[in-house]
């Protein structure tokens, strides 16, 4: 389950570079059409709009599998090893519950603007909406996973706290495990 998870996040982060590529073009082509010929892309901002929305949740699914999102481990990092695993086994709870509201309410909100076309391109409304389902269904499963994991105890005491105080903390931990490391070799 692990390897098609990397896959489909690999597939993902493509997806997202396209997209970024295409939104990049459009909002370039715009301005470009707007002060050297004096009109401009109907359609840019429109696509823009929905791109930016969907590259912000297709992002969050991939950040979610790296483990990227930012959170305060002030409490978790000072508790045991059982502590610990009721914390994340609480938090991934918490986190399905709202995945499964968000689920519920992009869903609904497709299903409601299914039929409305969009003012300038003409395109069903529900598109936009489907990013929320998306993204709940994809991180769904990868939260469902790690909760399995975390209450079958498969995870190690160093991965019952997923979240980091900072990015600056962890880009300083993992350059004091490279240095550890590469004293050990020597």
């Amino acid at each position: 389950m692990d390897n098609l998870l990397g896959r489909y996040c690999r597939l993902l982060e493509w997806l997202l570079v396209a997209l970024l590529a295409l939104m990049v073009v459009l909002v370039f082509g715009n301005v470009v059409a707007r002060y050297v010929f004096n009109s401009g892309i109907t359609e840019s901002e429109e696509l823009s709009r929905w791109l930016f929305v969907w590259l912000t949740f297709l992002g969050a699914i991939v950040g979610l599998r790296e483990r990227a999102h930012l959170g305060s481990d002030m409490l978790v990092s000072r508790l045991g090893p059982q502590g610990k695993r009721v914390c994340l086994a609480l938090g991934q709870g918490l986190m399905i519950f709202a995945t499964w509201l968000l689920l519920k309410g992009s869903w609904e909100q497709v299903q409601i603007n299914l039929e409305v076309e969009a003012p300038v391109t003409g395109a069903s409304v529900g598109l936009f909406y489907a990013a929320g389902v998306v993204f709940a269904v994809s991180t769904g499963v990868m939260l469902l996973l790690d909760l399995w994991r975390t209450l079958s105890g498969q995870l190690r005491e160093q991965d019952l706290v997923m979240v980091q105080e900072s990015e600056d903390l962890a880009q300083i931990e993992d350059l004091h495990l490279d240095r550890s490391q590469t004293f050990k070799k020597h």
